[in-house]
């Protein structure tokens, strides 16, 4: 929770420390509106270039993103300088995504002869992991409209892990395929494909032509087999535990144990008396 105690003894580092933070405050909730907003916006102009568009409008979108990337920049710099442990910041999985990010689109900008390169190999991918930006977004339980519960938040992780795989995989292999494969001429086929492949429905409308566009659908499948159990996992047995202590039983060992139980039900073992000694060591 980010609270401002007094505000009027910050300095400017602190300042600008508490606002990329909060919640709460009008401008603290505007910063995360407008940063979530842009995020949509990056992700949307990297999915319009994958079709056929004319001169001007790709023009337009290449200057959309590069301004956008500016911003993420300015972002990137004052998390860095208002950091309390600069070092840790950087160092942070969060502010690492954000600089990968937005890294293709100033190389593809400042260096002659990239845009082409970008457009057909490394940077393209590159490009993909913008997407994981919207990760910064559930640090904690609270948003600029509100708190919500852990269980929430852990759904919404996990809602965000599904979209996340199913889009970085579809990059990828748009990337690897595009060139190729007729069959994959859009980020929209390349998704099509994704769900297919990771819902094992498996139609065979679109396979993967190139030896990279093979191991990007492995990857993704092997991906989507562990990644998203261990995360459902999680909601579950916090659900499954929901009304119960975490009290163990000293004869069977059994930690999960309802509330008004005074025998343990898996041995029979009598634990109201250490429900009664937990709670009067909490009080």
């Amino acid at each position: 929770m980010t609270t401002d105690p007094s505000p009027g003894t910050r300095d400017f580092r602190e300042t600008v420390r508490f606002y990329l933070l909060d919640h709460r405050t009008p401008l603290g909730k505007a910063i995360d509106i407008a940063l979530l907003v842009l995020n949509l916006v990056f992700v949307a102009a990297f999915v319009a270039e994958t079709y056929p568009l004319s001169d001007d409008l790709r023009s337009l979108l290449w200057g959309l993103e590069v301004a956008i990337a500016v911003v993420f920049l300015t972002e990137y710099v004052l998390r860095l300088y208002g950091a309390e442990d600069r070092f840790a910041e950087f160092r942070n999985p969060y502010t690492m995504v954000d600089l990968i990010a937005i890294l293709p689109t100033f190389l593809v900008a400042g260096l002659p002869g990239v845009a082409t390169v970008a457009n057909v190999g490394f940077l393209r991918v590159v490009r993909v992991v913008r997407v994981l930006r919207f990760y910064r977004f559930t640090r904690d339980a609270e948003f600029f409209f509100g708190t919500i519960s852990d269980n929430a938040l852990r759904a919404l992780k996990l809602l965000l892990t599904v979209l996340v795989l199913l889009f970085v995989s579809a990059g990828l292999f748009y990337s690897a395929e595009y060139a190729a494969n007729p069959d994959v001429a859009t980020f929209g086929d390349a998704f099509y494909y994704v769900v297919v492949a990771l819902s094992t429905v498996g139609f065979g409308d679109i396979v993967p032509v190139t030896t990279a566009g093979r191991w990007i659908t492995v990857a993704a499948i092997l991906a989507g087999i562990i990644v998203l159990p261990w995360q459902a996992s999680k909601i579950v047995r916090e659900w499954s535990h929901r009304g119960t202590v975490n009290v163990a039983c000293p004869n069977c060992g059994l930690s999960s144990h309802d509330r008004d139980a005074s025998h343990c039900k898996a041995c029979g073992h009598v634990i109201y008396q250490e429900f009664e000694s937990d709670n009067h060591g909490s009080e």
